[in-house]
């Protein structure tokens, strides 16, 4: 390896530290994210499918609500419009709060459409062994609705992932603004573009993986 200054090798290895602090910001406010997104996700979705009607409504406001804002307007509502109301966040869990925000209303409509695609009659057929209706729904209604929400959830995952880079505008140096900090020493435009494009593609292949491999543990349901 050639490490003369100057090269695109050496800019690398002397940049290595700040690359790593921005991926590491990214991985972080991800997984925040999708982890309180996928938990709020599913009790809104159950909500919206089996709650009292005023609880069913107030959810279906949210999740309309959420869904048609663009996500940079909630990151920068969640930061400076808080403010306004002497809530003061740190840009970094701002950040998290807006992207959880906004990807639990994508989980909560993914569960919704998985629960009505259930076939009715495997209510019916839990219900006349008597399952509870808790039990019904943890036993029988959630598993198979689990393996039809996989493909939307890793979706919203990797949007979660893309939409870090947005982040910046509140002063978050996630892997975006770290690279567009190194540039602005070196000047090697494309050459850490392109770096930052491979890293951001690794992040998103692991996570489809992940999805993958889940797809394939929740396979063997049959009814």
């Amino acid at each position: 390896m050639d490490l003369q200054p100057g090269t695109f090798a050496f800019e690398a290895w002397t940049a290595r530290y700040a690359l790593w602090r921005g991926l590491w910001a990214t991985i972080t406010t991800s997984s925040f994210s999708i982890v309180f997104a996928t938990l709020a996700g599913l009790i809104f979705g159950v909500a919206l499918t089996y709650g009292w009607w005023p609880l069913r409504l107030l959810v279906r406001l949210y999740v309309d609500f959420m869904r048609g804002m663009p996500v940079l307007v909630l990151i920068l509502f969640t930061y400076y419009g808080l403010a306004l109301f002497q809530v003061n966040v740190a840009p970094y869990w701002a950040g998290v709060f807006a992207l959880a925000g906004f990807a639990t209303a994508h989980v909560a409509e993914n569960l919704r459409g998985a629960v009505q695609s259930v076939p009715a009659g495997q209510m019916e057929a839990a219900k006349a062994i008597g399952l509870s209706f808790p039990k019904r729904l943890w036993y029988v209604i959630v598993p198979q609705a689990i393996r039809r929400m996989l493909p939307p959830w890793v979706n919203t995952c990797l949007e979660i992932v893309k939409g870090t880079t947005l982040l910046s505008v509140i002063g978050v140096v996630e892997l975006l603004l770290a690279t567009q900090q190194v540039i602005a020493r070196n000047y090697m435009v494309i050459d850490f573009y392109l770096l930052a494009c491979g890293i951001y593609l690794v992040v998103n292949f692991c996570i489809a993986q992940i999805g993958a491999a889940l797809e394939r543990r929740f396979s063997y349901i049959r009814y």
